[in-house]
């Protein structure tokens, strides 16, 4: 049993996953931080907060508050644009972010490797 989760962890590379999640909710903060400062620069330059909390329609004597909608997207596409931005600056600075290789991958570069040796 104890094997079989090993060899669980390994094939899935459950450890760095961890790892990146770990950091992404550590990251979190930060990137709601430039999030409410991005909606409170567009709110102050168009005059107003950027909400549409308050948004409804009526449907058959019932509320629809469809505004909580509208701005959980709004606030995805910032977040998003800000991710990619993050994402866009750190390629650009040489930071070339890569998968570890699973063993598989490791076995197939040494041997593709050796043939090169033999070859040259």
């Amino acid at each position: 049993m104890l094997k079989e989760f090993r060899e669980f962890l390994e094939k899935f590379n459950v450890i760095p996953i961890a790892i990146g999640l770990v950091l992404a909710l550590a990251f979190q903060p930060l990137v709601d931080a430039v999030a409410n400062l991005v909606l409170s620069i567009v709110g102050a330059i168009f005059g107003a907060e950027v909400s549409f909390d308050q948004l409804t329609f009526t449907l058959r004597n019932a509320e629809i508050p469809y505004g909580t909608v509208l701005t959980a997207l709004f606030s995805f596409i910032v977040i998003a644009w800000i991710v990619f931005m993050i994402v866009k600056s750190v390629a650009k600075a040489g930071m070339r972010t890569s998968l570890a290789q699973t063993p598989d991958q490791a076995l197939l570069t040494e041997i593709r490797d050796l043939l090169k040796a033999q070859q040259g």
